[in-house]
């Protein structure tokens, strides 16, 4: 598999909805041989530990480019959903993530349940998922934000495009809940907890990555 990549700030924004622009290219994205045996080993892994094991179709992305205007551009391509579990490098498969605050600034972070295919067993920020196919990453962040907490932003922007080691890439989003907003939490947590507007106050359990991405949100 290609070695990893370091992580990197591919784009930075803030955008609204109508500034982040995805066009779907119509060439379906086919990886090598030895991609597509990893993806089917990762698959059958998950099945033989009782983790979601349904493959599909999800995206990645192709290029991208910021306009004069301040517009994030992103050509999409579908392509296998399982490509995003080989290790190593994950062919560019998009997701999203909406880290999301309250009115006073605390962040919603969420424990995944054990039985998860990814982040199993960790804690996270808000809400992400992949891409799905010809959704905006945007348009995902509020899907997301929706599925996982059943709850409805007062205001929502899109923060960052990254590339992650693996080559993943994830287009980062920020929500804010209006006052006196309850979330509950789907079945792929099973604790959660508003943690301290104040980064610096957060509990041992958040690790060093998600206060990185707090820092870089703030």
């Amino acid at each position: 598999m290609t070695q990893a990549q370091a992580p990197a700030l591919l784009a930075r924004g803030p955008w609204d909805a109508e500034q982040v622009r995805a066009v779907w290219l119509d060439e379906t994205f086919v990886a090598e041989d030895a991609k597509v045996d990893a993806a089917d080993a990762a698959i059958a892994a998950l099945r033989d530990r009782g983790s979601p094991s349904h493959d599909g179709t999800a995206a990645r992305l192709a290029h991208f480019t910021t306009t004069e205007d301040g517009a994030l551009c992103m050509e999409l391509q579908r392509t296998r959903w399982a490509l995003r579990l080989v290790d190593g490098d994950a062919s560019a498969s998009m997701s999203a993530l909406c880290v999301i605050r309250d009115s006073e600034g605390r962040w919603l972070a969420g424990r995944r349940a054990l039985w998860l295919a990814t982040w199993a067993g960790r804690w996270a920020l808000g809400a992400g998922g992949a891409v799905d196919e010809d959704e905006s990453p945007f348009t995902t962040l509020t899907r997301e934000l929706d599925e996982e907490w059943s709850v409805t932003a007062e205001r929502v922007r899109g923060e960052a495009l990254v590339r992650l080691p693996h080559n993943a890439i994830m287009f980062i989003g920020q929500a804010w809940l209006p006052a006196g907003a309850e979330v509950t939490p789907d079945h792929e947590h099973d604790a959660y907890a508003w943690w301290p507007a104040n980064v610096d106050d957060w509990p041992d359990e958040a690790d060093e990555p998600l206060r990185l991405m707090a820092r870089l949100l703030q």
